[in-house]
């Protein structure tokens, strides 16, 4: 799944990497380094921009909700529990097929967070102890240092209870798309620790690769085998994973300092 992750590359740099035409300067967000869900974030789209004279679609970097809203919700407290949804259903939950056909969108990351049971806690399950089991949080990221290009899914919403003017009439949000995570081992891997991210977790963002960047965000590909087709996972190979300090696991605490590498996994959080 994807439930935390970092996000700190400034919008210049952003619209750099994926070409950018347009992004409203007052739509910039700080960085984030424990990115959690209902929080403002960038998204890459392409999408003609509003009362312009040409339909054509335009690659905008916009500020968006995590947590989908249908537009057929009647309230968005439900956004919140819509913050993935899996590339293997995609095309066909009533929550999600339309805008898989129409309204796709890249959600950039420097990398995401995934949390492991240690052992020793899940030896405490076993023997029926009632101790809560202490996770070992991983940051999970590109092994060359690129950007995570994670796929998404925008949709809007119109808040009935306030006037066409109103600025928060219009509700735009998300999803991360996510697959099965990877069996292959990962770039670097330690000696002791996971050796593959599915190790760590059974799912994991699906990253699309720069190759897809442009057919995965172009509005007028509504084929739904032939976009089903770029939800394919990425080469093997180009993940790496390292532990980080428990403090992520607050969404309180937000600094650099949560992505530190740690030699090992903290005490009590063992492998």
């Amino acid at each position: 799944m994807c439930g935390r992750y970092a996000a700190s590359r400034r919008p210049e740099d952003l619209a750099g990497i994926f070409e950018v035409e347009k992004w409203e300067p007052e739509e910039t967000l700080d960085p984030d380094y424990n990115v959690a869900p209902t929080k403002d974030v960038y998204a890459v789209l392409d999408r003609p921009l509003k009362d312009a004279e040409s339909p054509k679609p335009v690659r905008q970097l916009r500020r968006l909700k995590w947590g989908l809203v249908p537009s057929w919700a009647k309230t968005p407290e439900g956004g919140a529990r819509m913050i993935n949804a899996r590339a293997e259903t995609v095309h066909e939950k009533p929550s999600y097929r339309r805008a898989f056909a129409a309204r796709r969108c890249i959600v950039p990351a420097d990398g995401y967070y995934e949390w492991v049971t240690g052992s020793a806690e899940r030896d405490l399950e076993v023997e029926g102890k009632k101790k809560r089991p202490r996770k070992q949080p991983y940051f999970v990221l590109p092994a060359d240092g690129s950007v995570f290009a994670m796929a998404g899914l925008y949709e809007f919403w119109r808040d009935r209870t306030l006037p066409d003017d109103h600025p928060r009439a219009w509700w735009v949000t998300c999803s991360v798309i996510t697959t099965e995570a990877e069996t292959s081992p990962l770039a670097g891997a330690p000696a002791e620790g996971p050796h593959a991210l599915a190790d760590i977790h059974p799912r994991m963002p699906l990253m699309l690769t720069p190759d897809r960047w442009d057919a995965w965000l172009d509005p007028a590909r509504t084929d739904v085998d032939g976009l089903r087709e770029l939800l394919a996972p990425p080469p093997a190979g180009l993940m790496r994973a390292y532990p980080v300090s428990t403090a992520v696991s607050n969404v309180r605490n937000n600094g650099p300092e949560l992505l530190k590498e740690l030699e090992g996994p903290e005490e009590g959080t063992l492998f």
